[in-house]
């Protein structure tokens, strides 16, 4: 196995780092397009995950633009980015390297999320909450959706 079998599972760490919801909304939006990961996904084969993955990275994308929202490194939001940086990273490794892919999108997801925080103030300054978060939600959202639909493959 090489280094870069394992890309797809770091760029999806690097998405969980900004926004915690995308790696999952990403892979429900493939599922949906009858995708299918190279690692096992069961959690959204079930329309009900699927659906509220969906929902949720909507939400997240809207929520984040509010003044009460809370710090990515708050306990709860690194928490929703170990889950979903977990579950996405294992799904997108090579079939039976889950686990390492799983520990890479942890590993890439954590430490990002406080030089995302970092890089989202200085722009919050800069330019506002709202419009700094639109440009980040693009970067972001681009980035998880290459990294999905380069990984995954269309089921038969």
């Amino acid at each position: 196995m090489l280094i870069r079998d394992l890309l797809p599972s770091a760029l999806i760490g690097a998405t969980a780092s900004a926004r915690s919801m995308t790696p999952m909304a990403a892979l429900a939006a493939a599922r949906l397009a009858h995708r299918g990961t190279p690692g096992k996904l069961i959690l959204l084969d079930h329309p009900l995950f699927k659906f509220g993955a969906l929902a949720m990275g909507v939400g997240e994308l809207l929520g984040d633009k509010m003044k009460s929202a809370p710090d990515r490194t708050v306990f709860l939001g690194l928490l929703a980015r170990i889950a979903s940086a977990g579950i996405a990273g294992g799904a997108l490794a090579p079939k039976g390297r889950e686990r390492l892919g799983a520990g890479v999108a942890v590993g890439v997801a954590i430490p990002l999320a406080y030089l995302t925080l970092a890089g989202r103030t200085k722009a919050m300054r800069r330019m506002g909450q709202t419009r700094s978060g639109v440009i980040e939600d693009v970067l972001v959202a681009g980035l998880g959706a290459m990294t999905v639909m380069g990984a995954t493959k269309r089921r038969r």
